[in-house]
């Protein structure tokens, strides 16, 4: 045996993949970059903010600051003040002078508000979750297994014919059955290939995907309009007019219809409100990015694979409309191209040949790897 199949040999037995771990499967991701982002700002902001809002409630006291009259006693201004608080009504008077009143009840349940705000945006995380993350993992883990055993495959083919061709005694004749081989498709992987056009008929993970992002869409946009509406009704007025004559203060002469009252917290409840709704606006392109990635093919990994025999889905032109199952995963596989360790070494590979002065002698893998089992001087050139 020469020298060049002997380190040949080396070569193509080091080129195999290692069998696959078992956290492989407790490794995959099943949310994408962007999304995982989006998770915790629109989740995360509102939870940090209502903490600050409560941190200072309990650490100023009371909320309000109603301004007594004189001869009022201590617990008299602090009745004063609760009763205040807990009424949140203005009494004021309209261009006409007719009294009229208004609810600042808004102001009072702000930080509650904010925190159902929080549980919207974690029900589109939670429906991918339970509805689409099962199916998504068992895609995965199967279409990554086999992209990594056909590569295998293809290596332990190599060797196959490294070994037939130094045993055969016309090497012309070995190339002429290679070529018929191809022809034939003797080296293709119908279940990998089947599988993945199977899911381009499939239309139920990119069916929750967006729903999943309309109704984050949904929910920062509802979100938006109404700061916008507590902006533009409740939160330019830090002063109002509160009246505690009712029950039975209702008849005490001594007590003014209307005390004046101010709230404290009302800059930090505004500073909260336009926190939020500008890194809200900021979001919504991003949530609209990512429904519009499922318009277009990512054909950069898949076209990695064509240099294995006979696995041609996009040469033969089986990608259709991207609005399916299969462009979903594609997204997914892009996530997880670290568990996916054939696509290093076909990348290298792709690298390798396009760096190569005569490319009509490469056509998958199988032709360099032949090319590295010093093949190449007996196989003919392509006319």
């Amino acid at each position: 045996m020469s020298l060049s199949h002997t380190a040949a040999e080396y070569m193509l037995s080091d080129a195999l993949l290692p069998d696959p771990s078992s956290s492989r499967a407790k490794g995959l991701r099943l949310e994408l970059p962007s999304d995982r982002l989006l998770k915790f700002v629109t989740v995360g902001l509102p939870l940090c903010l209502v903490s600050l809002a409560f941190a200072r409630e309990f650490s100023a006291g009371s909320q309000i600051s109603c301004f007594s009259p004189t001869n009022f006693t201590g617990k008299q201004s602090a009745y004063t003040d609760t009763a205040c608080w807990d009424s949140l009504i203005h009494h004021g008077f309209d261009a006409e002078g007719r009294a009229v009143t208004k609810s600042l009840w808004a102001l009072k349940v702000f930080p509650y508000s904010l925190l159902v705000v929080a549980v919207l945006m974690y029900l589109p995380y939670l429906l991918w979750r339970y509805a689409a993350a099962p199916a998504l993992h068992c895609d995965l883990l199967f279409i990554i297994d086999e992209l990594d055993k056909s590569y295998n495959r293809s290596v332990r083919l190599v060797q196959h014919m490294k070994k037939v061709q130094q045993a055969s005694a016309e090497p012309e004749r070995f190339w002429e059955e290679y070529e018929r081989a191809r022809r034939e498709r003797y080296f293709e992987f119908p279940l990998l290939e089947r599988y993945l056009s199977c899911k381009q008929h499939a239309h139920a993970l990119v069916f929750i995907y967006i729903l999943r992002n309309l109704l984050l869409l949904l929910f920062l946009a509802a979100t938006c309009l109404y700061l916008v509406f507590l902006h533009l009704n409740i939160f330019f007025q830090d002063e109002f007019s509160c009246s505690i004559k009712t029950g039975l203060l209702q008849a005490e002469p001594h007590i003014p219809s209307l005390i004046p009252c101010k709230l404290v917290f009302f800059s930090v409840f505004q500073m909260i409100s336009l926190s939020v709704g500008s890194v809200y606006v900021l979001l919504i392109p991003v949530v609209i990015y990512n429904a519009l990635q499922l318009c277009q093919w990512d054909k950069g990994l898949l076209s990695v694979y064509e240099m294995l025999p006979a696995f041609d889905l996009l040469s033969r032109r089986m990608l259709t409309c991207p609005l399916n199952d299969l462009n979903v995963i594609l997204l997914f596989l892009r996530a997880n191209i670290s568990e996916l360790t054939s696509f290093s070494r076909l990348n290298a590979v792709s690298a390798l040949r396009e760096a190569t002065a005569n490319k009509e002698d490469i056509d998958t893998v199988i032709d360099f790897m032949t090319l590295l089992a010093g093949l190449e001087t007996t196989k003919p050139k392509h006319q």
